[in-house]
């Protein structure tokens, strides 16, 4: 009885105490976040990255790309092994709080020497030479969780599963991002092969006439030799191109989870318009909303739970055990219940006196790991914001960029124009005709390089904000 009621007053004591934190968690460091993004002027909390990915990626062509990608990809399908590693570790967590439970069956024969004690009394009370013992039972520990060690545990094992969740979040929106750029590129070099062709079939035009006017002794032949370099830069192009378009196409196949292939693609570049206005919001939506971000806070509260379990380590572990089940020397009684019946319960308090300082290290670390996390979560806000800033400078200075380059393309193709005229009437040399053809060819080049990279900074712009994120 005595017994029963030390067993009581322990587990007493224990949930009275059960609710002690014995450490402070650390809150996520909100001065780590601005209150605008340098470049931009917001209106309101609207964010592009609220947009749903096919309402902010509308080609057909893409969204195909991406959804196989979304499905195919080894990166993705490696990540949500990840998270089904971490779902399990995250569920055994969960049963911290429950006793440890075994199961034992034993049977034993033991002959004492006839010359010793046992054997000796073995035989004069037992009349027999050896002692036989069988054993059935189950064996039960349980410890409190009275400095809410393993709450801490259960906590760190939930933002661990959560960060294989974000991480493949963020995968996800790297690889959306990476199909829309690379398709972008492929058209990029889709028309730049129509300029390249065309500037081809020019120069073919010219070296004619250059020639008709060799044979009428108008010109030398250095004029034909001119003329013919310049027809082999449009050529020299073509394969260049068709060599970064197999390239780009065996990419985006890999992206895709297939083996490298032509890439469907039913509308062109100039088909496409750039996107001008995208509003950004706010950096305390972003920092809700990217997945790094996500996971460096979810890194500190598992820098938090840490810190408490190694804090609780150093204080008093309450634990109860309980063993039951059927005992019996011979095994014809073995199963006779009530008499074969026994049972022991125990209560104890183990308080770490000294460990060669191992316990008082293992906190000491922990709170400098947490120290740590959290100088990793400013900085992760600190480069998102950067990355944002980036893109939105990006897509304006490339907007005047287009502006400019789209006047010099129409300059000079007037000038391609009024040159062949003025060539063919005698009034200019062939220098000029050539000089105008080489300096169209550039800015055509030039102009399909800037329109691809005002696209490829939206998408940027949309994966830096969080946006690309699709539940799969």
């Amino acid at each position: 009885m005595k017994t029963h009621k030390t067993i009581f007053y322990l587990l007493l004591f224990s949930a009275l105490v059960a609710g002690c934190k014995v450490s402070k968690d650390v809150p996520v460091p909100t001065t780590a976040i601005p209150e605008t993004f340098r470049g931009a002027q917001p209106k309101d909390s609207s964010s592009i990255a609220a947009l749903p990915l096919k309402a902010f990626i509308r080609e057909p062509d893409i969204q195909r790309l991406i959804d196989t990608a979304l499905i195919r990809n080894y990166d993705l399908q490696l990540a949500m092994k990840n998270i089904e590693a971490s779902e399990l570790l995250f569920k055994q967590s969960r049963l911290g709080n429950l006793p440890v439970i075994n199961m034992q069956i034993t049977a034993s024969s033991n002959r004492p020497s006839d010359n010793s004690l046992n054997g000796l009394s073995t035989s004069q009370f037992l009349g027999t030479r050896h002692i036989e013992d069988f054993n059935a039972g189950l064996g039960l520990s349980w410890e409190a969780d009275i400095w809410r060690k393993i709450k801490n545990q259960q906590k760190s094992a939930l933002a661990g599963y959560l960060q294989t969740a974000e991480a493949r979040k963020a995968l996800q929106t790297r690889i959306v991002a990476n199909v829309a750029q690379g398709f972008y590129q492929l058209m990029m070099m889709d028309a730049q092969m129509n300029v390249a062709k065309r500037n081809l079939q020019l120069s073919d035009s010219t070296l004619r006439i250059i020639k008709m006017q060799y044979d009428a002794g108008q010109v030398t032949s250095l004029a034909i030799q001119q003329a013919e370099a310049q027809q082999l830069v449009a050529a020299q192009l073509i394969p260049q191109l068709e060599q970064a378009i197999t390239i780009q196409e065996n990419a985006l196949s890999v992206l895709t989870g297939k083996l490298p292939s032509a890439i469907e693609r039913q509308t062109s570049l100039n088909n496409i318009k750039a996107p001008v206005e995208l509003p950004s919001g706010y950096p305390a939506a972003m920092v809700s909303a990217r997945p790094d971000v996500k996971s460096a806070e979810l890194a500190l509260d598992m820098a938090n739970a840490t810190v408490g379990i190694t804090k609780a380590d150093l204080y008093p572990t309450l634990s109860i055990t309980a063993n039951g089940g059927l005992n019996a020397f011979k095994a014809s009684n073995w199963f006779k219940v009530p008499a074969s019946l026994f049972g022991v319960v125990s209560g104890g308090i183990t308080q770490p006196i000294f460990q060669r300082r191992q316990l008082k290290t293992q906190y000491e670390l922990a709170k400098v790991d947490r120290e740590r996390v959290v100088i990793q979560f400013r900085q992760t806000v600190l480069n998102a914001t950067a990355e944002v800033s980036d893109e939105l400078t990006r897509i304006q200075k490339l907007q005047q960029q287009y502006e400019i380059s789209s006047r010099r393309v129409v300059t000079l193709q007037q000038a391609v124009s009024n040159a062949n005229l003025l060539f063919k009437n005698g009034m200019a040399t062939y220098l000029e005709v050539i000089t105008a053809q080489s300096n169209f060819l550039q800015s055509e080049l030039a102009l399909a390089e800037i329109k691809t990279s005002q696209l490829i900074a939206a998408v940027e712009l949309y994966r830096a904000l969080g946006g690309g994120v699709v539940d799969l």
